[in-house]
This record gives C-alpha cells, structure tokens and sequence, in this order.
C-alpha cells in the first residue's frame, strides 16, 4: 500500500520534470526556427560559441520560470502544512488542512495532520478540566469539613445533631483520603513498566472475593446477580488485579438501576483469559466512552454520583502493566460491559 502510495507522488514529480523539459526544448527549438528563418542574427554567428549560449540560455531562463510557476503550485499543500503547524505551536488547534488533494500523498497527510491537531484538541480539553476537576474534588470535601467543624461550634446544638455533623466531617475526610491514595496509585504505576511481585493465585477466587466485598452495595439495590467463573490459575499481581475488579463491578453496581441485574464472566480464549462485567444500567452516549478512561474524567457532569473519575484510569494502567487490554461496549439506556483480556503467553512461561 506505501509502494502504491508514493508512487502517485513518485509519477507526478517524474511527469513535472518531463514537461519542464519538453517545454524548454521547444521553446528554444521555437527560438532557434525564429531566429534562423527572420534572420535575426547574422549567418557568420551561427557557428559561433554565442550563438549556442544564448540558445542555451534561453532554455535555461524557460526552464526556470516554468519550475517556479508549476513548482509553486505542486508545494502548495506542504507551504500550507507549514503555516498550519506553526498554527498549532501556538497553541490554536482549531486550524485544518483541505483534504481533497489529487496526489494522495498530499490528501493522506492533511487528514493525518486534521486528525492529529483534532486529538490535540482532545488532549488540551482534558488538561482542562484535569485542572478543574482536581481542584473540584479537593475543594468539595475540605468546604464541607469546614462548614460543618463551624456548625459544630454552635452551642445549641443537639446531641443529634452533633453526631450527624461529625458523621458527615468523617465522610468528607474519608472521600479525601481515598482520593489522595488513588491519585498516589496512579502516579506510581504511570512511572512503572514492570510489575515485580507477582505470585499464582485463583483468578476465579479473587473475583467472588471482589464480589462479597460490594456485598452490601448490590444488597441495598436488590441486583440480581449471574455468576459464571471457570477455574481459572493465574500468575500476576493479586493486589493490583484485585483493584480492577473491584473498580468495574463497583462501577456496575453504582450505574445499575435499582433491581436490576449483573453478570460476571471469566473464560478461557486462544489468546487469554477474559472478564466481562456487564450491567443493566443507564449506559454511555460514545462522546463518553471516549473519555471513560481518563483522569477525573466523569461523564456525570452533575457529580450527582459517588466517584472521583480514577477508578478507570487505574484499572486501565493495571492492565496495561499485564500487557493486557482493556475495552468497553455500551449504549445509552442498554447498560454497559467492561472486558479485561489478561495474556495466557505469561502462565506458559512458568
């Protein structure tokens, strides 16, 4: 396909040169026939060096206007890359490139270059609202801890009262605190390439364990819940791995309508062990899904839910460090299924 590729561009530079050519060798045959048949310099001079010279010259002067006319034109579209990127170093990643070149070269690097400045754009939103959103989920709970530590300086307060203000400053504290030891998490195994304790264990184990673990979670919403685990042996991090199931059946458990249902599946493929989590919820419009796995992403823009958007992103890293792969599938109002993919390759190497 690359050959194919340059050899659009390949033929159009090779047919350039060729018409530079054919047109400087007739306009000088042309100049030469006018010159001789208008008598326009003397006989004796046709034989001379001048004469040569000044024929050569006039190819060379015909070849060169042609190249810069029709050159011009065919480096229009890199002229116009040039301006684009500085564009962009600039930091404007609003600016596109026109796209329906003829030369596919051209036409394939203008869409690379739209899709990437379009990815850019993607990135700076989520830089964005990276820095409003850590700012949101530090402030909530400290606002909270102080208004309701000054609430508690009333004396008239009742007993009851007391206790649900001092309920409420321990909740706060508490959604800091995990929000300050999974922001530690991810920053460690960003800067990680390897897991290094790793053990075998019962994948099918430590996810019923997950499970009973959200036991009173899935209670209190009356889900309904289909279990399917095929024993299953597994080296890696029991820790680690331990995180990612708690973070997707948690989320399937937070984003499931009350008395619904949830299924949880672990099988062995060709090329590895799979999970899949999948819920009757409320489901994800794709804009969402896009972004699910992005730090303090939320696609609640409201926060009207518990959470504060690194759940995913840390399960993704986990499974990333297994050389695994991480995916959803979902729909608006159809709910919603995670799948984790874990490589058999490492169990045969034990």
């Amino acid at each position: 396909m690359k050959n194919s590729r340059f050899g659009n561009l390949w033929v159009a530079l090779v047919l350039l040169v060729f018409l530079i050519l054919l047109i400087s060798m007739g306009f000088t045959l042309i100049l030469t026939v006018v010159i001789v048949k208008f008598n326009l310099v003397e006989k004796r001079l046709f034989d001379t060096f001048w004469f040569l010279l000044v024929i050569l010259l006039s190819g060379i002067l015909t070849g060169t206007i042609i190249t810069a006319l029709m050159g011009n034109r065919i480096l229009y579209p890199i002229s116009k890359l040039r301006e684009a990127t500085r564009e962009v170093a600039k930091g404007n990643f609003s600016v596109r490139l026109y796209e329906n070149y003829k030369i596919e070269e051209f036409a394939d690097m203008s869409r690379d270059f739209n899709k990437m400045v379009q990815e850019l754009q993607g990135i700076e939103t989520l830089r964005n609202d990276f820095v409003t959103n850590v700012s949101h989920e530090f402030k909530t709970p400290l606002t909270a801890i102080e208004g309701y530590a000054m609430l508690l300086q009333s004396k008239d307060l009742q007993e009851g009262e007391r206790e649900d203000y001092a309920g409420k400053i321990i909740g706060s504290t508490r959604q800091l605190s995990q929000l300050t030891s999974n922001i530690l998490k991810l920053s460690k195994l960003e800067n990680q390439e390897i897991i290094i304790e790793q053990s075998q264990f019962r994948l099918d184990e430590q996810i019923r364990e997950a499970i009973l673990l959200l036991e009173p979670e899935w209670s209190r919403k009356q889900l309904s819940l289909d279990i399917r685990l095929t024993d299953t042996e597994y080296f890696g991090s029991e820790e680690l791995l331990m995180q990612v199931w708690l973070n997707i059946i948690g989320n399937a458990v937070k984003f499931s309508r009350e008395g619904g249902s949830i299924s949880v599946a672990l099988a062995e493929e060709n090329d590895g062990f799979r999970v899949e989590v999948a819920d009757t919820g409320i489901g994800m419009r794709p804009e969402v899904q896009k972004y699910i796995f992005e730090k303090f992403y939320q696609g609640d823009k409201a926060r009207t839910r518990d959470g504060n958007g690194l759940g995913l992103p840390l399960a993704r890293r986990i499974v990333d460090l297994c050389q695994g792969r991480i995916f959803v599938k979902s729909a608006p109002g159809l709910g919603s299924t995670f799948s984790v993919v874990l490589p058999k390759e490492r169990q045969d190497q034990l």
